[in-house]
């Protein structure tokens, strides 16, 4: 292979091959914005499909995976662009019922999207989710709703298909609880079907994730009505929807990355467009824990440590939790922390992806069953990595910035499918950081 370097201080690169350097043992300092949500916005995505007026979603991250999602849509027959931070969506004139293969194949919302479309044309043929691999991901509750809202489900091993006989979703009752908690995806895409059924469906055991609570805004903003109460999530559907501008949330997960990266270093960052009042509780104390404050100021969060971090014991779990898209930023965090630290995943089967890179630096780390164990404070050196998904490309990346010298951290492509400019935020904060297309030679 051959590498092409782009210019010294280049955060940018324009091949998705390309390859993170960077030059560890500088305190990240300074102040950066915080994106969209990923995660809220690619269910929002799916839900604009349900729009029967123009829908505008402002503060979309600029990432591949709202390109991917885009095109969908516009596939289906709705036209979505992307311009400026803002994604505006068209609806069909005359909807086609297929989520494109390849398309559906690089997300992992594909469900989700069949089941916004199955709730207008009472038809609809998908694949299985993609996005990152770390584990299987099930989409049983998923085709458990579509099947209670009066589709049959059928598929060959590599496309499904679901039908209403009568042409259109009714409404239902379905539980989207699993062995791992309340179904986050499976509880939207039961609120898109029940969005469009004729009376009032009820959602059991469901997932109160931001994605979930964000995605009951905007339905209410076209005119549904969503009511959470002790027995679960009503929905009363309508076969007419509004339209409108609907902003999406700060990222969490990001603020989390940047705050994690700042304190392996030693630094301190303000975040503007984020409090603490976005992040949830098991995330705050599990930072504060950690030896991590955060306090907020009228210009921003800001994150700084004023001793030596603290090893923890941990669990991820649904929301309030401690997310589990934070998990793998914390080991690489934990690694710079006194003492034996535990993050055991508990929405996920398991999620480890990001232990054997972060043994490559030097990092104590290893995984037992669900849960990867971490010793620290360990002098991280500089090693030649690559991560497999976005998170795990995101702990090494973390780990690079808190070793000795330059490192070189593979996976460009899953790192741009959740962050629009990470390096480049993370270079304004002042590391060491550019991005080196890579070509095969």
């Amino acid at each position: 292979m051959t590498s092409n370097s782009t210019p010294t201080g280049n955060t940018h690169g324009s091949g998705l091959n390309a390859v993170v350097k960077a030059t560890g043992g500088i305190p990240l300092n300074g102040r950066v914005p915080v994106q969209g949500s990923k995660n809220i916005a690619l269910h929002l995505y799916a839900a604009a499909l349900l729009a029967d007026a123009p829908v505008v979603l402002a503060g979309a991250p600029d990432i591949l995976d709202t390109d991917v999602c885009a095109r969908i849509l516009t596939a289906t027959g709705t036209p979505a662009r992307f311009w400026g931070g803002r994604l505006s969506i068209t609806p069909a004139t005359a909807l086609t019922p297929v989520i494109d293969p390849l398309l559906g194949g690089r997300v992992r919302t594909t469900a989700v999207l069949a089941a916004a479309v199955l709730a207008r044309a009472g038809q609809v043929t998908f694949p299985a989710p993609g996005g990152d691999a770390f584990c299987q991901r099930r989409i049983d509750r998923h085709l458990a709703a579509m099947r209670a809202a009066g589709a049959e489900v059928t598929g060959d091993g590599h496309l499904i298909r679901a039908v209403c006989a009568r042409g259109g979703v009714r409404p239902f009752h379905v539980d989207v609880a699993t062995p791992y908690g309340p179904s986050l995806g499976a509880t939207v895409t039961a609120m898109l079907l029940a969005a469009r059924a004729n009376g009032t469906s009820l959602i059991t055991n469901p997932s109160i994730e931001p994605e979930v609570t964000e995605t009951a805004r905007f339905l209410a903003q076209l005119g549904i009505t969503v009511a959470f109460d002790g027995t679960g999530l009503y929905v009363a559907g309508s076969d007419r929807t509004g339209g409108g501008t609907f902003a999406v949330a700060a990222d969490r997960i990001e603020a989390a990355t940047l705050i994690m990266a700042a304190a392996a270093t030693g630094g301190r960052v303000q975040l503007d467009g984020v409090t603490t009042s976005a992040l949830p509780e098991g995330l705050l104390q599990t930072l504060g824990a950690a030896g991590v404050h955060l306090a907020d100021e009228p210009s921003g969060l800001v994150a700084s440590v004023p001793g030596d971090l603290q090893a923890v014991r941990v669990a991820t779990g649904p929301h309030p939790g401690l997310p589990t898209d934070t998990a793998p930023q914390l080991a690489a965090l934990l690694t710079q922390a006194r003492g034996g630290s535990a993050v055991d995943e508990r929405v996920y089967p398991r999620r480890d992806t990001h232990a054997a890179g972060l043994r490559r630096f030097g990092a104590d780390v290893h995984a037992t069953g669900t849960t990867v164990h971490v010793r620290g404070p360990a002098s991280l050196r500089a090693a030649h990595v690559e991560g497999g998904d976005i998170r795990a490309v995101t702990a090494l990346l973390i780990a690079a910035l808190a070793a000795h010298g330059t490192s070189t951290i593979a996976g460009m492509y899953h790192l741009r499918r959740g962050y629009g400019s990470l390096p480049a935020k993370l270079a304004a904060l002042g590391a060491d950081i550019t991005i080196h297309d890579v070509e095969a030679a």
